[in-house]
């Protein structure tokens, strides 16, 4: 991977950079160079496996953003694996140090509701295109563009750009659009770029404490306030160390946009200094913790992933438990997971049908003025009704049981 930036200077203020990718099995992706110069013009050369179809749209694309950026005399290399206009674009920012806004219209999404269903969340490296397009294929509830771990250091801005535009311009039809910042401050520069892109939830990493949560949310109500854009934009912040468990009803009760709490088991498991277990003996207070303080918040308690992805019954084992902790999702390090993740997290059949029974008794009862509720000859509990309605509810909003009313064929 080459994204290298010289600090030698150079006509009209820019310096000598790299950005992107030009390794033989990189694929949706571009490698650009750009060197200033006092003169000449813009040379512009370009090597693209779509040369027939696309080379000179985009010749037209890079010459018009340099234009945007106010560069008359430049040397511009390119090796084109075949990467969409959003990813040219951000790609050649990158390369010249620029900020550059695409200039389409950013699409209006409908924000996402808050208690919407979150059983997977798919992770996405958040320099990587190749996965942004066709990720929505899988299915997934939610869409992590990863801004942290997944990205080197030296990497950070060029995927900054990157998942501005994606933000901008790809459509992932249903799925959650999610960003995971950077750990504060450097999280803080993220925002920025992503906010004003609207996407529908922003998980924190590292958090330790309700002061990180509310500057977090500061930042993007002023953020949204300056792009005109208002409320709910969700945020779910990442437990990841003993300190974050100790504090957790507070970092989930710490502003009113949290709609969700997650855990970290790799990096708490690293805060303890204890390797990470296959059946998680070590995490096991964490993460009951973290359900009990999540539920007495409000807010979902979601799961991390499962890091062995060809081991998919034992993604089953734990998805499963997870789901009888308490948990109403977890995250997906590859879309393989996803049918499985969401088989685990979706109550079975029978359940569902006893579920609907139960609520449709509870409307009997209250259409009749009575304040118990039975089924046959059993007394159902207030608990148990509120129970029912939420998976009901659930059952409906995923599709699993449609309407009353309608065929279940």
């Amino acid at each position: 991977m080459t994204e290298r930036m010289t600090d030698s200077g150079g006509p009209q203020g820019r310096a000598r950079g790299e950005a992107g990718r030009r390794e033989a099995d990189v694929r949706s992706d571009l490698w650009v160079a750009f060197d200033p110069r006092e003169r000449g013009g813009v040379e512009l050369v370009l090597t693209s496996r779509v040369e027939p179809y696309y080379g000179d749209a985009i010749r037209e694309q890079v010459r018009g953003i340099l234009t945007a950026m106010d560069v008359t005399h430049a040397r511009i290399e390119i090796d084109d694996k075949g990467a969409l206009p959003f990813v040219i674009a951000a790609r050649t920012a990158a390369s010249t140090r620029a900020d550059l806004r695409p200039q389409a219209t950013a699409p209006e999404h409908p924000p996402s509701e808050r208690h919407r269903p979150r059983r997977s969340r798919l992770y996405l490296p958040g320099n990587e295109p190749k996965y942004f397009v066709t990720a929505v294929l899988y299915e997934p509830d939610g869409i992590i563009l990863d801004l942290e771990d997944s990205v080197h250091p030296d990497h950070k801005g060029a995927a900054r750009l990157l998942v501005r535009n994606t933000l901008r311009c790809v459509d992932f039809k249903g799925a959650e659009r999610m960003v995971r910042i950077n750990q504060l401050p450097l999280g803080l520069e993220d925002l920025a770029a992503v906010v004003p892109e609207r996407p529908e939830l922003v998980l924190i990493p590292k958090t330790e404490s309700a002061e990180q949560v509310r500057e977090v949310d500061a930042a993007i109500d002023r953020l949204l306030g300056e792009s005109r854009r208002a409320r709910p934009l969700w945020v779910m912040p990442i437990v990841e160390t003993a300190l974050g468990v100790e504090h957790a009803f507070e970092i989930a009760s710490a502003g009113e946009n949290v709609v969700a709490l997650t855990i970290g088991l790799e990096d708490y498991a690293a805060d303890l200094g204890v390797p990470k277990s296959e059946d998680g003996i070590e995490s096991a207070y964490a993460r009951t913790r973290l359900v009990n303080a999540a539920r007495a918040a409000r807010v979902q308690a979601i799961d991390s992933v499962f890091g062995q992805v060809d081991d998919l019954d034992g993604l089953r084992e734990w998805a499963e438990e997870s789901r009888q902790l308490g948990f109403t999702g977890m995250g997906c390090v590859h879309p393989r997971q996803i049918a499985v993740i969401h088989e685990a997290f979706s109550p079975p059949p029978e359940q569902l049908e006893r579920a609907r029974a139960i609520v449709s008794a509870a409307a009997e009862a209250a259409a009749a003025g009575r304040g118990v509720v039975s089924l046959g000859s059993k007394m159902i509990d207030p608990p148990v009704v509120r129970q029912a309605q939420r998976l009901v509810e659930q059952a409906e909003i995923l599709g699993i049981l449609p309407p009353e009313g309608e065929s279940q064929s």
